[in-house]
């Protein structure tokens, strides 16, 4: 049974807009009261395919996902019970053996690209907030955090925009907008935005 003390906002935006740092400003604000959960945890294991198999898969589809293991973990949140959200190793394309143990908190924080796509994620989210920003910044964002972080040639970068990401963001990611409660504009540093989501949180719990 869930907690009415627990509010699940979810954040989404296509890839580079800034959800991720929104729900970085969110989780600081309420501090030891957030949880944060990233929906790329929930990546497929493919511990069994080879790394060239790996690297042809088309991540930005809602089947890359386990979203029943997202879910049933969503709702042990909501009961009060801790979980153990996998670790997925963006230089492999696969899960980690390690887990990050999470503990409930009040403000559950979820954000991916496609947490809106799915009905069944969307059903457990009280605020649905969407992160709007502007294509090209969000490429030229996406192509700075793969070759700096996550060790992508650019070549590379590119090629899995142009196939997959691009199309899948204009099927799966743009037309979910609609089920937003919250469209936050010009990425996550909208500090107006932010306070508005934060006083909204607050005035739930």
């Amino acid at each position: 049974m869930k907690n009415k003390d627990t509010i699940f906002v979810g954040i989404a935006g296509g890839t580079g807009s800034g959800k991720t740092t929104l729900a970085r400003h969110l989780k600081d604000a309420f501090g030891a009261d957030a949880c944060l959960i990233a929906h790329d945890s929930y990546y497929l294991d493919q511990s069994e395919k080879t790394y060239e198999e790996r690297c042809k898969q088309n991540y930005d589809h809602p089947n890359a996902f386990e979203t029943e293991l997202l879910c049933r973990h969503l709702d042990l949140l909501a009961e009060g019970k801790e979980i153990d959200v996998p670790i997925y190793d963006y230089t492999v394309h696969s899960r980690a053996k390690e887990s990050e143990h999470v503990i409930p908190a009040r403000v559950v924080l979820l954000e991916g690209i496609l947490i809106l796509s799915d009905e069944r994620i969307r059903e457990r989210l009280d605020l649905k907030i969407f992160v709007d920003t502007d294509a090209d910044e969000r490429i030229l964002r996406r192509i700075r955090r793969d070759t700096e972080e996550r060790a992508r040639s650019l070549s590379s970068v590119i090629d899995q925009y142009l196939t997959t990401v691009k199309p899948m963001h204009e099927a799966f990611v743009e037309p979910n907008k609609k089920h937003a409660d919250i469209i936050v504009p010009g990425g996550g540093d909208n500090p107006v935005a932010l306070e508005m989501i934060c006083s909204h949180i607050r005035k739930f719990l």
